[in-house]
Order: structure tokens, then C-alpha cells, then sequence
């Protein structure tokens, strides 16, 4: 399956800034099954676009904009195909957790087993562990599937209930959050459980007549565990779904603070407030890509003619 991305970021300024320096985490992947066959971004006002990939091999796009300007406008688009993934097994022996504890005890996955500025331990979340029953069962992915269950059915989806820097105790008090702070619950539980636990940032098309209870319009994110017979898994604690085919994975970190799809800095006379609207399209396309596909150039540079978005203000994983 072929899926058309667009995705547009407009910071509007209260005031003229003098100078805006950006960086966008909004280019798919092109690993587990999914390739990014084309993708673009381009800024208003212009700016000279650059790449490079980060240690986790996501892709990083960046910008300056020496000029004054109070709207700036980063449009991303994407074509992506997505092959159809295989099930993970419904079950895993009991072996697997001391086949996990050897690669995890020499060091290998340090980053996705400690603790991260979003997905730590705290006096709520323990709670919530006690409240559940969190431990090591028989079935180590099915612990995991039933965390994930456990995240859906105890949590109401909120749009306007949490910010993009809340802490989890946030979404853990009012039992009310986005994908986001889900995501976030449920790699500080899993990673307590020994298992390397990620932070999947992209979108996710909906399927017709879905009962998935985020909207379509807004980036998603998820979060992968890596078990020794699988590699990473991929599970939605937002919708209570194993990651599959439809979840473009745009990057992956040790939690939101790795991969905000915008982030940057701006210089200005005074306190400016900033307003941020996003806008996102994910739709199917028909049809597989041909030979005539134009490849995505990884190390390419743009020349775009209008503003763009930037600030130390980041967007928040609202499905």
C-alpha cells in the first residue's frame, strides 16, 4: 500500500522577528517494511533546506531564515509505501526473558532501559503498576499486549487535556491524555520490566469505519519493544493495537524529546508569543510504486519561496 503525506507547521509572531534557525524530524523511515519512495519540504519564507541523519538514523532536516518575518511555513510532503507486516506470534515461551536479560545486562540497549525526561518513574505511575499488576508473566509479549490494554481502557483520549511538555503525572492524575502521554506510560512500565522500549513518532491512516478514537488529522505515536526472537515490536496503547501497516513510522527515540517533528530557535527585540497551527493529510494511494518512482536523494537541499515555522516551541503527538 501507498500512502500520500502532507503535513504544514505555521508559527504565527506577535511581533517581526529577526531570525528563525529550524530543525524538522518529518521525513518517513525506510526500514521495517516501509520505504519512503519520494519527500519534499520546503519553507515560507525561502530558505536553504539541508539533511542529515542522527544516531538513530532518523532524518533531519535544516534551516535558516536570516530575515525579518512574523509567519513562518514548513510544508512537508511524502509518498511512502508500506508492505503488509507479519503478526507477531500470539504468544512467546517464558525462555525469552532470560534470552532478554543477556543483550540488556552487557549494556546494548543502556538508552532504551533508562530513564528519559518524559518517560521516568514516579510516586503516580508506581501506583499505577501496583494498580495493574505489573510484572514479569509467562507470556513476555503478552505482558506487553495487556500493558497496552490495560493503558487504553484506564485512560480517556483528551485532545485539550495535557501540553506537549507535560510530565506523565499529568495524564496519570486526570487519567485523560493524547497518544503522546500514552506512549510515554507505557515505556516507563515496560522498561521497568527489563524490556528496551522506544518512542515511535509518525501518523496513522484510518482505516474506513475504524473504531480508532484519535482523528486522522494530527501526527501519532506508539512505541516499539525489542525482544531477542523478534526485534522491535511495535504496539499503539492509544488504540490498543499491535503497529501494523498503516502506522508510518517517522522516527524513533527514547521518548518525545528525541524526535519533535519541529524544533528550533528565534531572535527578537522582545518576549514574542508564538501561535502554531498544524495541519496533516495522510491518505491511500492505489496501486504499488513503479519503476518510474522517483527515489528519495537523501542528502539533498531545497530552494523554497515563502515563511516558515520555528521556535522553541515543539508540536504535540495528539493521536
Amino acid at each position: 500500500m501507498q500512502y500520500s503525506i502532507r503535513h504544514v507547521t505555521k508559527f504565527t509572531y506577535e511581533t517581526v522577528i529577526s531570525e528563525s534557525v529550524m530543525e524538522a524530524r518529518m521525513q518517513p523511515r525506510g526500514d521495517g517494511g516501509q520505504r519512503c519512495v519520494r519527500f519534499g519540504l520546503s519553507t515560507s519564507p525561502g530558505s536553504r533546506v539541508r539533511m542529515y541523519q542522527d544516531h538513530a538514523g532518523n532524518a533531519v532536516h535544516h534551516f535558516n531564515i536570516p530575515g525579518p518575518h512574523s509567519l513562518l511555513t514548513i510544508t512537508a510532503e511524502a509518498l511512502v509505501e508500506s508492505t503488509a507486516i507479519i503478526d507477531p506470534p500470539a504468544t512467546l515461551d517464558s525462555s525469552e526473558w532470560a534470552r532478554l536479560d543477556s543483550p540488556t545486562a552487557s549494556g546494548e540497549f543502556w538508552d532504551m532501559l533508562s530513564p528519559s525526561p518524559f518517560a521516568r518513574r514516579t510516586d503516580l505511575l508506581d501506583l499505577l503498576a501496583r494498580d495493574i499488576g505489573l510484572g514479569r508473566g509467562d507470556d513476555p509479549l503478552g505482558t506487553i499486549r495487556q500493558l497496552a490494554t490495560e493503558i487504553y481502557s484506564r485512560f480517556e483520549y483528551s485532545p485539550s487535556a495535557t501540553r506537549v511538555d507535560s510530565p506523565i503525572d499529568e495524564a496519570l492524575e486526570t487519567r485523560r491524555g493524547v497518544c503522546q502521554d500514552f506512549a510515554h506510560i507505557m515505556i516507563a512500565l515496560v522498561r521497568q520490566l527489563g524490556v528496551p522500549c522506544r518512542y515511535v513518532s509518525g501518523y496513522l491512516s484510518h482505516p474506513v469505519d475504524s473504531a480508532i478514537r484519535s482523528p486522522d488529522s494530527a501526527t501519532h505515536a506508539c512505541v516499539e519493544a525489542w525482544f531477542p526472537s523478534l526485534g522491535w515490536v511495535g504496539v499503539d496503547p492509544t488504540n490498543n493495537l499491535v503497529a501494523g501497516e498503516r502506522h508510518i513510522r517517522v522516527a524513533v527515540g527514547r521518548d518525545y524529546s528525541d524526535v519533535p517533528p519541529t524544533r528550533g530557535v528565534f531572535k527578537g527585540s522582545s518576549a514574542v508569543r508564538s501561535e502554531l497551527a498544524v495541519s496533516v493529510r495522510v491518505g491511500s494511494v492505489d496501486g504499488s510504486a513503479g519503476s518510474d518512482s522517483v527515489p528519495f536523494v537523501p542528502w539533498m537541499s531545497l530552494e523554497a519561496a515563502s515563511p516558515l515555522p520555528d521556535l522553541e516551541t515543539s508540536q504535540q503527538q495528539q493521536q
